[in-house]
C-alpha cells in the first residue's frame, strides 16, 4: 500500500470502530486531498481487496 491508501484505509477503519461510514467530505477534510484522488485510492483498496462495500448495509467491509 502507498501512504495515501494506509491514510485512507486507517481513517474508514477507524471511523467504523465508532460506528460511523465516512463520507466523502470526511475524506477530502481529513486527507486534504481532491475527490478524484480519494476515489482512485478508494477504488485501488477495493481492487486490492482490502475494503469492500456493502450494498445492503451501506457500509464498509473490512
Amino acid at each position: 500500500m502507498t501512504d495515501f491508501e494506509r491514510k485512507v484505509y486507517q481513517i474508514i477503519v477507524n471511523m467504523h470502530l465508532y460506528g460511523k461510514n465516512p463520507t466523502l467530505n470526511d475524506l477530502k477534510r481529513k486527507t486534504g486531498k481532491s475527490e478524484e484522488d480519494i476515489r482512485a485510492v478508494v477504488k485501488s483498496l477495493m481492487f486490492k481487496g482490502a475494503l469492500k462495500w456493502d450494498k445492503n448495509s451501506n457500509k464498509w467491509r473490512i
